[in-house]
């Protein structure tokens, strides 16, 4: 079997594009997947196959090389119900077929930390993927990680115009150990050529201490040399907002998306994104796994030095 074969679903999305580049740099052979509409956001290399999906009826076909390695990582845009069972589950199960008729050497999937308690329809879409492919035959890993720099530094605009930094509550009862992209896509590769990690569930985040909003908003405006300013806001905004659209929900997609909107909304502004200790019944820090050495505040400052942006966007959700 091919010991240096990786097909990408997801490829040109915020963490597959950065997985592409870190094994094309580490001397594999690359199939990427795209959507027949998606910018190719990929560099060309002689080692880079993209393959442009097409769909039979309700599946996605990919043409995954016989013995490759899979990295799935597909996820939707919105999180919404109907959009997270046809992407995070739905569109992985086809993955999985695929590869399980290429005899695929692995499959890691790129999940997320917050399925551990799972309240949101995405989570849930995850979790059942998750347990369709522990229970597949094929040798498996699940990468569950913490937050990422891009989904944390939304505010940085706001700073630099003198605005006050948001969060909800005090601003220190949810944290995270945010991993870079960079620092994620390492991991990925080092888990796939590491027999001793697969078939396993792997949360993981980037280096320590945890981080908090407040800690967040001391660091930017610390490094955009602007005064901090913070204002708080109730995370009871969400429960007023969705209770606008429960009339509604009955009858209308429109108002269960954004009812589900809302219970993202407050999901995030209220857990944090650790690993749970379901024994003690609290987020512990200290135990949740850790690599890489990209921090927070290096990236901040990059970002500053380069005038740069990351912002999300909904193009590189799902690829």
């Amino acid at each position: 079997m091919p010991e240096n074969i990786l097909y990408v679903a997801g490829a040109t999305g915020y963490i597959g594009c950065e997985i592409v580049k870190h094994a094309l740099e580490r001397g594999y052979t690359v199939h990427a997947s795209m959507r027949p509409n998606s910018k190719n956001t990929l560099q060309q290399n002689d080692r880079l196959i993209l393959d442009i999906l097409r769909s039979e009826g309700e599946k996605t076909i990919f043409n995954v090389p016989t013995g490759a390695s899979v990295i799935s990582c597909i996820s939707s845009r919105t999180g919404t119900a109907q959009d997270a069972y046809k992407i995070d589950y739905q569109m992985n199960m086809s993955l999985l077929e695929c590869a399980r008729v290429s005899d695929a050497k692995i499959f890691l999937m790129l999940s997320a930390i917050c399925v551990q308690k799972p309240k949101l329809a995405f989570q849930h879409a995850k979790l059942k993927f998750e347990d369709a492919l522990q229970t597949s035959g094929l040798n498996y890993s699940i990468v569950r990680p913490t937050a990422y720099f891009k989904s944390l530094t939304g505010q940085v605009k706001r700073i630099e115009q003198n605005r006050p930094f948001l969060f909800f509550g005090t601003g220190s009862e949810t944290a995270c150990t945010p991993i870079s992209k960079g620092d994620l896509a390492e991991f990925i590769l080092d888990t796939i050529g590491e027999p001793a990690l697969w078939n396993k569930v792997l949360p993981i985040g980037g280096p320590k201490p945890a981080l908090t909003p407040a800690d967040m908003a001391a660091i930017i405006s610390k490094i955009y040399d602007k005064p901090p300013r913070t204002r708080s806001i109730s995370p009871k905004i969400f429960d007023v907002l969705r209770a606008l659209f429960t009339p509604l929900v009955p009858m209308s997609r429109w108002a269960r998306e954004k009812s589900e909107l809302m219970n993202i909304g407050k999901y995030y502004a209220t857990e944090s994104m650790l690993v749970w200790d379901a024994v003690n019944g609290c987020y512990d820090a200290k135990h949740t796994p850790s690599t890489g050495q990209d921090t927070f505040y290096d990236h901040v400052v990059k970002m500053r030095e380069t005038g740069s942006l990351e912002t999300v966007d909904n193009d590189t959700r799902l690829f």
